[in-house]
């Protein structure tokens, strides 16, 4: 019988390939970030999972932190997206090849 710490592993494990999948696979800045907040997400979720498994906090003091750094990794990346578009008109990676040095 499958428990529910089970399902959510595997749950995060479904969510963190889809992640995985989409920053390999899409060239949009856009649709790599998204991808990059999906696995993030599954990482969260495995600490809830193993948390609410092992009845203690600390998953979720490990979900706070994660969320926080999450939010500034978006304002950072947004504001890139924003400079970029601006400077270039597209949101294609491979338009910025002279950025990787």
């Amino acid at each position: 019988m499958i428990n529910r710490y089970e399902v959510l592993i595997m749950l995060s494990v479904l969510l963190f390939s889809m992640g995985l999948a989409g920053v390999m696979i899409r060239r949009n800045l856009l649709v790599v970030i998204m991808s990059l907040e999906i696995m993030l997400n599954a990482v969260v979720l495995s600490f809830v999972a193993a948390a609410a498994n092992s009845q203690s906090l600390h998953g979720a003091a490990m979900t706070f932190f994660i969320y926080v750094a999450a939010t500034c990794e978006i304002a950072l990346a947004m504001a890139i997206v924003v400079l970029l578009v601006k400077r270039r008109g597209s949101l294609d990676m491979s338009v910025e090849q002279e950025l990787k040095g």
